[in-house]
């Protein structure tokens, strides 16, 4: 399987090049890019080509998307992407009730189009916040995928977890539309405080090879994204979660 990585997990880190090389040599074949390394686009390519990686796909901004298309065809040009995932929206612009979460639906819907304009496909990655249950007793994460129908699905599984809903029953549910999956580990209870109870992929307590079978075998899944959002040593994190997952079935 060719395993990606999500380059916000090495954010902290100051040598992209050093980064890529490394990752080029554990076996990584594809990174997910995001606005850290959009700033020099033509360099990061040539970084990407050097080390023998690609860049299928990429977390953009909404508001850049609405802002500007066009910059975001040439993004994908230079550095190769043809899926572009709005990865998150901040706390205080998040809809409170269903009405505010369909307008928003309808908001990734337009940039859909947008977006295919450019030639490019689009999706929404989720956290959290997405499966807490509203007053009417639905989650933002339906009104997300029945709103806009178009739209394809980043599914973050381990943030469905810690959104208290069960990742098989949502996997199953939109497989069509899931076309990536980010692979990421929670560590047991009071384990990996310094870094947000987070874990390295096959170190925690998420169920890893059974997701990665229904993610491969049920799911229209092309991706499979490693990722931690706060790793204490971010190249013991892309060994380590690699040689695991590749053991569990990858």
């Amino acid at each position: 399987m060719a395993w990606s990585y999500q380059l916000y997990s090495s954010r902290n880190e100051t040598d992209l090049a050093g980064v890529l090389s490394h990752l080029a040599g554990a076996g990584y074949s594809q990174v997910e890019g995001y606005f850290g390394v959009f700033d020099d686009p033509k360099s990061v390519r040539a970084l990407l080509d050097q080390n023998g990686l690609s860049m299928p796909t990429a977390h953009v901004g909404l508001a850049l998307i609405e802002e500007d298309a066009a910059a975001v065809g040439e993004l994908a040009k230079t550095l190769g992407f043809n899926t572009v995932y709005a990865p998150f929206i901040m706390p205080e612009e998040r809809p409170t009730d269903a009405a505010g979460w369909k307008a928003f639906a309808a908001r990734l819907a337009k940039a859909a189009e947008a977006v295919g304009a450019m030639g490019l496909n689009f999706g929404w990655h989720n956290h959290d916040f997405e499966f807490v249950t509203l007053a009417d007793g639905s989650t933002p994460m339906e009104h997300i995928l029945e709103g806009a129908p178009g739209i394809e699905w980043e599914a973050d599984v381990a943030w469905i977890v810690r959104g208290g809903a069960d990742p098989v029953a949502w996997l199953t549910k939109y497989a069509d539309r899931v076309t990536s999956v980010h692979v990421k580990d929670i560590a047991p209870e009071g384990e990996c405080l310094d870094e947000d109870g987070w874990a390295d992929v096959g170190e925690g307590i998420m169920p890893w090879g059974e997701l990665l079978k229904l993610a491969r075998e049920k799911t229209a899944t092309k991706v499979f994204v490693m990722e931690h959002d706060k790793p204490s040593d971010t190249r013991r994190f892309a060994e380590r979660s690699i040689a695991n997952a590749t053991k569990l079935g990858g």
